[in-house]
This record gives structure tokens, C-alpha cells and sequence, in this order.
């Protein structure tokens, strides 16, 4: 694979506040990097940083090879082969369609500009609209055309900020498909930040979580879900639930029952958390002198998954109240009523504790 970006040590100071903190990011060419964090974490500035909007204070940014910004000097935005996109897409409601999309490629001739433009509004599925105004046009055609504008100067990178928080929630996933496979078929290398992990999942090849202006984990989607770096992580993208343990030395207890390690715990008799995903506890509604209830149900709701149950701790002793949970989340067919006892238990895997 050909390395497209790379950010080495970036931090970035806006009015004398530290908001992008020896940042290192790496990004092969065709790949969809999906940010995601915290509003306020960096995810926006660090688009602005790679577009040029935003000088670092320290650090490198190098596209294709091209040294951009090494923290002397700074290669103007407009001569960076960056297309940006952003939440409110900044078309201009005095052009049309065609209009807009040839803004960005003036420099080009009459005749290379009507191909661009007609080999894009034909992909986009515009051509019909190529002489409509902005306001005559829904929000998922208006995002067609911010994106034909921004792929018609050919940038070697696209960065996309929120670019699926206008669109209704009905169309966002098929759209979101539809424009996953425009980019590849261009062999676009993309950034696009949102506050959705479920976004990232559908559009993305890459994922990377920030906070506080620093980069916790970059991996596969599908691996950062199932082997997230910290605490911080699982809990920000809501893996799962906490279940409060007491570390031993080939045991973890908590109010559920003693779970057996794999290997030996170092750290004896330490409090950690046990990242418990809903797919991973055992509902027994039966209470009996084989199933003694070790929970009880503190929230209700109905998904397209069935019921969705927050279960909490039943009253414990003060010895054993640090174990205490009161988020235990699960789905079931299952019809319990609110404050119902119930006997719940984990299913063997693969823990993943943190403190």
C-alpha cells in the first residue's frame, strides 16, 4: 500500500490554547478515515491543519510525499490538492448545479471543463438537475454536489466535515453506501469527522478515536470495537457496560459470581471494570434455589432487538457496595417488568478489564 498522509508530532495552539497535542497519523492512499471524539477534542482543527486553514505550532504534514507544514513554513490551502466539504456543504445559491461544480476548475479549458463536469453529473446522478439553483434542491442532492465540486480540481486527499448530519435519517445509511462506493471508484483517500460510531462502521476503512486533542487508538473499525486500547475508548463509543470486579490472583469477583482468569493477575486485590457487552450476559427469569437473583431491572424499552433492559445491583452490603452496578445493558425477547428480579451470569470469552 502507498502512504498518502503523513502527520508526524502535529500540535496546533489556537489563541494560545493547546487544542491538537503531538498528534502522529499515518493514512494509505483509497483509504476512508472516519474521526471521532468528544465535541472540542481536535476532530475539526486537525481537518483544518492538513486543508491549510490552520498553521501548526510544531510538527509535520506531508501529501504524497510533499512537505506541507513543518512547523516554519506552510503551504497556502489552495495549493495543497485538498478538497474540503463541510457540515453546511458552502454552496454558492446564485449558481447552478454546473455552476458550482466548475468553480473549483476555472483554470482548466471550456472543453476539459463541460467533460468534468458531465462525467461527474452523470456518477452523481445530476444531470438532470445541472441547471437547478441550491434552494430547489433536497439535502442529499445538495450533498452530490458539494462532492462533485470538491472531486472535480482531482485532490489526492478529501476531507469531509460531518458530512451526514443534514441528511434524514431514512436515507443517510443508502447514501452513505452510495458515496463510500463513489469515492472508491475514484480511489479517493478521504477524512470525514462525525459524532456517529455507527457512521464510521458504514463508510469508513479506518478509525480513529481522539480526545483532548490526542489520538487514544487508530485501527480497523471492527478491531477498535472488539479490542479497545483504554477505558476511555470503550466507554466514549459505548462497547458495553461496566461490572465493577475485585482483581485476585486467578479470579475476578464481582456480584455476578467469580469469573476463572486465563492467566495469573498481577495486580492482587485491585477494583477494575469488566467491558461487558450485551451479547455476553445470560438472562435466567426463573428465580429459584438453583437461580438466585443477583439483579433487578431499572429501565425499559422496546427496540427493533426486542426489549432493552438496564439491570442494577439489588441492595448489597457496605463490604461489597464498590461492586455495585446500575447499567448492566441487555437486550431480550423476554418480557420482564420494571424492578423484577432476575438471575444473570456472563458468558465465557475473552475479557477485557480496565481501570
Amino acid at each position: 500500500m502507498t502512504v498518502l498522509l503523513t502527520i508526524q508530532q502535529l500540535s496546533v495552539k489556537l489563541q494560545d490554547k493547546v487544542v491538537l497535542s503531538a498528534l502522529d497519523l499515518t493514512l494509505n492512499e483509497g483509504d476512508i478515515l472516519g474521526l471521532v471524539g468528544a465535541s472540542g477534542c481536535g476532530k475539526t482543527t486537525l481537518l483544518n491543519a492538513i486543508a491549510g486553514f490552520n498553521k501548526p505550532s510544531e510538527g509535520q504534514i506531508a501529501i504524497d510525499g510533499q512537505l506541507l507544514s513543518d512547523g516554519s513554513q506552510c503551504v497556502p490551502a489552495e495549493k495543497r490538492q485538498v478538497g474540503m466539504i463541510f457540515q453546511d456543504y458552502a454552496l454558492f445559491p446564485h449558481l447552478t448545479v454546473k455552476e458550482n461544480i466548475a468553480f473549483g476548475i476555472a483554470k482548466l479549458s471550456k472543453i476539459e471543463q463541460v467533460a468534468q463536469i458531465d462525467h461527474l453529473l452523470t456518477i452523481l446522478k445530476l444531470t438532470d438537475l445541472s441547471d437547478s439553483y441550491i434552494h430547489q434542491l433536497s439535502g442529499g442532492q445538495q450533498q452530490r454536489v458539494a462532492i462533485a465540486r470538491a472531486l472535480a480540481p482531482k485532490p489526492k486527499l478529501l476531507l469531509l466535515d460531518e458530512p451526514f448530519s443534514n441528511i434524514d435519517a431514512r436515507l443517510r445509511n443508502e447514501l452513505m453506501v452510495e458515496i463510500r462506493g463513489l469515492l472508491k471508484q475514484f480511489k479517493t483517500t478521504a477524512i470525514f469527522v462525525t459524532h456517529n460510531k455507527d457512521e464510521v462502521f458504514t463508510f469508513a476503512d479506518k478509525m480513529a478515536v481522539m480526545a483532548q486533542g490526542k489520538l487514544l487508538q487508530f485501527d480497523a473499525p471492527s478491531v477498535i470495537c472488539q479490542y479497545p486500547n483504554s477505558y476511555q475508548v470503550a466507554d466514549f463509543l459505548q462497547l458495553g457496560s461496566w461490572l465493577p470486579c475485585q482483581m485476585n490472583a486467578t479470579n475476578a469477583e464481582n456480584l455476578l459470581g467469580k469469573l476463572e482468569l486465563e492467566t495469573e493477575h498481577v495486580e492482587q486485590a485491585s477494583l477494575t471494570h469488566l467491558l461487558v457487552k450485551p451479547s455476553q450476559l445470560l438472562l435466567n427469569d426463573k428465580i429459584n434455589d438453583n437461580n438466585v437473583a443477583n439483579a433487578k431491572v431499572a429501565y425499559i424499552s422496546v427496540t427493533e432487538q426486542g426489549y432493552h433492559y438496564y439491570l442494577s445491583s439489588i441492595e448489597v452490603s457496605d463490604a461489597d457496595k464498590k461492586l455495585a452496578f446500575n447499567k448492566l445493558s441487555l437486550y431480550s425477547d423476554i418480557a420482564l417488568s420494571l424492578n423484577q428480579k432476575v438471575n444473570l451470569s456472563i458468558k465465557p470469552h475473552k475479557f477485557l478489564f480496565f481501570s
